[in-house]
């Protein structure tokens, strides 16, 4: 059994100033304003503040990012709520996890709230773990995720099929899903997934993600 912290990574390769041209240019197409446009930069940054300011994010939708995030199956549910955009995520149907790597490589995502390192464990260490820096409850869902990898293993060795025995899987399953959002939909995305009352699991990646688009695209991600 593994357990891992959740993490993401943006897949596709930012050039905010090719992104900048490129919104200014279907911008302006807007207005006929294409001679305004300067070679240094500063006419888009002019015109994406204009449309940010008076809510004119329709053509932010002229400009994709793709990002892929590990998390566990729950996050993986609220994230695909969103419409507007595509997904590629691993299947539990046709991955067979235990046979995946090794014999018994379940991994599961570890919640902010329980105080567990990142760590394989065998079966036999999580059932006999007596203390987990006094966390208590913490202990209790590693002993969790260890049987219910023992038995997602006796399942697939008595005959059962991947997506049957995924049945058994919790919440705490690690997924990777690839996410593909326009940078309108990302805008939406973090302002609802970034906030106070969104789940703990999802800002714990929203929040450091939103920071690394506020440090490669500028000027669009300033004011969440």
């Amino acid at each position: 059994m593994k357990l891992i912290k959740p993490s993401t990574e943006i897949l596709t390769i930012i050039n905010s100033g090719e992104i900048f041209k490129t919104l200014e240019q279907v911008a302006r197409t807007c207005y006929k304003s294409e001679d305004r446009i300067t070679e240094d930069g500063e006419s888009a940054k002019k015109i994406l503040n204009i449309l940010l300011t008076r809510n004119h994010e329709a053509m932010l939708e002229f400009f994709d990012i793709t990002v892929k995030f590990i998390v566990d199956r729950g996050v993986s549910h609220e994230i695909v709520r969103h419409r507007i955009g595509s997904y590629a995520q691993e299947s539990t149907r046709y991955v067979n996890y235990a046979t995946e790597g090794k014999i018994g490589h379940c991994t599961f995502i570890i919640p902010p709230w329980c105080n567990i390192s990142e760590s394989e464990w065998t079966h036999e260490q999580a059932i006999q773990s007596t203390d987990m820096n006094g966390d208590i409850n913490a202990l209790l869902w590693l002993q969790h995720m260890s049987w219910t990898e023992k038995v997602y293993n006796k399942l697939i060795k008595e005959g059962w099929k991947a997506e049957e025995a995924r049945s058994v899987l919790p919440n705490s399953t690690k997924t990777e899903i690839n996410v593909k959002f326009n940078l309108r939909e990302w805008r939406h995305f973090f302002k609802l997934r970034t906030a106070a009352a969104a789940h703990p699991q999802m800002r714990e990646v929203t929040i450091p993600l939103l920071k690394e688009f506020q440090e490669k695209i500028p000027i669009i991600f300033d004011n969440i």
